[in-house]
C-alpha cells in the first residue's frame, strides 16, 4: 500500500451514485476572512481520458469492479483509545446548504431506516491493485460532486498527486452501475491534507462527468466508422463497426444530493451510511462490502490521534469495519426523503477498549475552511463527455 494512505484501520468504500435535483442556491457563508490553501489536481481532463478509466472498470462485465478490495493498509491503532478530548469545536457561524430536493425533517431514531440513494463506492487503483471506499453525492451548482475522505483521493507519492482511473458508482452492486458510472474531473481538498498528512483535514470532493454506459456495438458505413473520433471501433471483412456510449445525465439529476452543513456543534446524532467489509481485529467477519450499512448516535469531539496529526475530529460509535471510509455522516436525516446534510466523512476507525472489536469511527470536523474548499468545488461545471449519436466527444 502506499505509505502515504494511514489510519487507525482505514474504512474504504466506493459507491455510484445519481439522483433527482433541484436547482438549490448556495446559503451561509463560511465566516474565515482568508480562504484556506487549497489543493486541487485534475483527474480525467479530457473525453479521451474519461472514456479510457470508464472501460477499465466496465469492460468484460464490470468485473474489475467485482475483482477490487476495501481500501486499508492495515495500519490499526492497538491498545484501549480514549474517545473524548479532542479540539473539534466551531470556528465560526453554523451554516448548511439545502440538499437537492428540499429541507429534510429531522427524524427520530428508527428501527427500519430507508438507504439514502445518493451513496455509493469510488473505485480506483493503487500501487496496480483496485479498491474502493464509500462516497455520496453532494449538492452542487451543477448537480456534479461527490463528497467523500481526502485518502480515498489523493496521494502525493504519485506524479499527479490523485489516485488512478477514478470513478463514483452510485447504488453499486455486484458489478452492476444502475445510474452509469461517473468519472472524477477534478479533485480539491484541503493543502494540509494533501501534501502533510493531517488526517483532521480528511475530506475531498469531486467534480465528475456526466455519467456514462455501454450503449452496445453499432455497425455504420464506411464514411462514419472514418470520422469516428471513440477510439473503439473495428473492422470485420468489408463492414466497420464503432462502439456506442449513452450519456446517463448528471449525478444529483439521477440520484439526488445530500445538503452541507459545517461548524455544528459535537453531540448531535448522526447516521453514515458506508460499504465495510474487512474482518474485525479478532477475525470475525460480519460484513461483505457488497451493501451499505448503517450507524446512529451521537458525535463527539474525538482524542488526538498523533500518527494520523488528528486533534480536532469528531467521533462516533461504530462497528464498521474497513470498508467504510469516506462514508457520509449524514445530520438531521429523514427516513422519509432520504436526505439531510452531511457533517463529516469516515476518516479512520479503531478499538477503543482493546477487546477486538472495531467500536469507534472520526471524521474531520467540518468548519469554515471546509465550507471554502467545498464551494470551490461546487461552483464548477463538468459536462458530457457523450454526444448525440453516442460518440465521445473531442473535449470535455
Amino acid at each position: 500500500m502506499n505509505t502515504a494512505v494511514k489510519r487507525l484501520a482505514l474504512p474504504l468504500g466506493g459507491a455510484i451514485a445519481a439522483t433527482s435535483m433541484i436547482g438549490a442556491t448556495l446559503v451561509g457563508t463560511a465566516s474565515a476572512t482568508t480562504a484556506p490553501a487549497k489543493k486541487v489536481v485534475s483527474m480525467a481532463s479530457s473525453a479521451a481520458e474519461a472514456q479510457k478509466v470508464s472501460d477499465f472498470w466496465t469492460a468484460n462485465g464490470g468485473a474489475k469492479f467485482k475483482a477490487a478490495a476495501q481500501f486499508t493498509d492495515n495500519a490499526q491503532q492497538s491498545g484501549k483509545v480514549k474517545l473524548g478530548g479532542g479540539d473539534a469545536a466551531p470556528d465560526g457561524k453554523a451554516g448548511v446548504v439545502p440538499p437537492i430536493g428540499g429541507e429534510p425533517k429531522v427524524t427520530a431514531k428508527i428501527k427500519n431506516i430507508n438507504l439514502p440513494k445518493t451513496i455509493g463506492k469510488v473505485f480506483f487503483v493503487a500501487d496496480g491493485n483496485l479498491y474502493w471506499c464509500s462516497a455520496s453525492s453532494v449538492q452542487s451548482k451543477y448537480h456534479n460532486l461527490v463528497a467523500t475522505a481526502g485518502h480515498c483521493v489523493f496521494d502525493e507519492n504519485i506524479q499527479n498527486g490523485a489516485l488512478d482511473y477514478w470513478v463514483f458508482v452510485p447504488g453499486y452492486y455486484q458489478g452492476k452501475a444502475p445510474w452509469g458510472v461517473y468519472v472524477g474531473k477534478a479533485a480539491y481538498t484541503h493543502y494540509d491534507f494533501a501534501v502533510y498528512e493531517d488526517f483532521d483535514s480528511d475530506y475531498a470532493f469531486v467534480t465528475v462527468y456526466n455519467g456514462i454506459s455501454f450503449g452496445g456495438i453499432k455497425q455504420v458505413d464506411k464514411e462514419t466508422y472514418d470520422n469516428w473520433q471513440s477510439p473503439l471501433k473495428s473492422t470485420r471483412g468489408e463492414n466497420y463497426y464503432v462502439a456506442v456510449f449513452k450519456d446517463a445525465g448528471r449525478l444529483g439529476d439521477n440520484v439526488g444530493g445530500q445538503g452541507f452543513t459545517w461548524n455544528q456543534k459535537p453531540g448531535q446524532p448522526v447516521y453514515v451510511f458506508g460499504y465495510p467489509a474487512a474482518a474485525h481485529p479478532d477475525g470475525d467477519t460480519p460484513f461483505t462490502g457488497v451493501t451499505p450499512k448503517w450507524c446512529y448516535g451521537k458525535t463527539f469531539a474525538a482524542a488526538p490521534a498523533a500518527a494520523f496529526k488528528a486533534e480536532a475530529q469528531i467521533g462516533l460509535k461504530c462497528s464498521m469495519t474497513a470498508g467504510s471510509s469516506g462514508a457520509p455522516w449524514i445530520l438531521k436525516y429523514s427516513n422519509t426523503k432520504r436526505l439531510g446534510y452531511i457533517n463529516g466523512v469516515t476518516s479512520l476507525i479503531g478499538d477503543a477498549d482493546g477487546n477486538g472489536r472495531i467500536d469507534f469511527s472520526t471524521s474531520p470536523y467540518f468548519d469554515s475552511e471546509t465550507y471554502a474548499i467545498y464551494k470551490a468545488a461546487a461552483n464548477l461545471w463538468s459536462g458530457s463527455i457523450v454526444t448525440s449519436n453516442g460518440e465521445l466527444v473531442k473535449k470535455a
